[in-house]
């Protein structure tokens, strides 16, 4: 079965770093770009970071550029957002998933389960 399980979550102060992983098993991760969305409560949903699957290449949202990074590592078929200079604007529920643009609009097959990052003091 396809999973994608995510760890990381919490609270953090404003300032603050806060890393999230997602761990993939059930399909070939490596041929998948990765991503991480975010959602607020009453807010739509928005993408925060894309990585693709080969040459290191990395798409960040303007909110997040220069202080939250998306890495991967496909030994491990798991997907890392490490998140700093944290701000009370950054609480949302955060969801890794599978990132593939199609003819029709990006694709999102497999999503984690979304746990909360709150940035309060």
């Amino acid at each position: 079965q396809v999973q994608l399980v995510e760890s990381g979550g919490g609270l953090v102060q404003p300032g603050g770093s806060l890393r999230l992983s997602c761990a993939a098993s059930g399909f070939t991760f490596s041929s998948y770009a990765m991503s991480w969305y975010r959602q607020a409560p009453g807010k739509e949903r928005e993408l925060v970071a894309v990585s693709l699957s080969l040459g290191g290449i990395t798409n960040y949202a303007d909110s997040v550029k220069g202080r939250f990074t998306i890495s991967r590592d496909n030994a491990k078929n798991t997907v890392y957002l490490q998140m700093g200079c944290l701000k009370p604007e950054d609480t949302a529920v955060y969801y890794c998933s599978t990132w593939r643009p199609t003819a029709t609009g990006v694709k999102n097959e497999y999503w984690g389960q979304g746990p909360q990052v709150t940035v309060s003091s």
